[in-house]
């Protein structure tokens, strides 16, 4: 039962939309074949024109489109090449830092790649790509003092460190002067079971 009254409103919809086109004072060319025919022949007339303007417009936008697209693949291939640019200038700056942190370096540590590998060589660059070396030698002294260990040996000669095992000494496992008395001592062993 609840379907029928649906339909009912459905159909009075349209013909309340007619009725009120008519109120409007507009005709629908729809209801009448021969202004139909009138309306179809106008709107094809119009379409034709509208495909002809296209047809002579499809040049030109495939000629802007080609332009559009040289253009941006030659702002591409700039950006591009900036970019690399900018890489060389980066890696550039960060080789001459480094290679000034191990020239310092060299001074007090044993090995200066050391202090090149702990250090960042982008902190020491400002702005105008200038190096600051008194920042980079404050920051040497204070990892010199955090790690001691890469501090290079003090010069001079080395006193070498006494060693009891080593030499003749009386450790009670002399060895004998000759081969021959070596040999004599390894056969009495051998023979008494030791």
């Amino acid at each position: 039962m609840p379907e029928e009254p649906q339909t009912e409103q459905v159909e009075q919809q349209p013909q309340e939309q007619d009725s009120a086109q008519e109120a409007d004072g507009k005709k629908d060319p729809w209801s009448d074949p021969e202004a139909a025919r009138k309306e179809i022949e106008k709107l094809r007339r119009e379409a034709a024109g509208h495909r002809t303007k296209v047809r002579e417009l499809e040049p030109l936008a495939a000629k802007a489109k080609e332009l559009e697209d040289a253009q941006k693949s030659e702002a591409e291939r700039l950006t591009e090449q900036l970019a690399a640019e900018r890489e060389r200038a980066t890696s550039a700056t960060r080789s001459a830092v480094t290679a000034k942190v191990e020239a310092l370096a060299a001074k007090t540590f044993a090995d200066p790649t050391d202090a090149a590998s702990a250090l960042n060589p982008s902190d020491y660059v400002d702005d105008s790509g200038s190096i600051d070396t008194d920042r980079i030698k404050a920051d040497l002294d204070d990892l010199l003092q955090r790690k001691p260990h890469w501090a290079k040996a003090p010069e001079g000669p080395r006193r070498p460190a006494p060693d009891r095992t080593q030499g003749s000494s009386g450790n009670g496992n002399r060895t004998p002067n000759s081969p021959e008395q070596e040999f004599a001592g390894w056969m009495n062993r051998a023979l008494n079971g030791r």
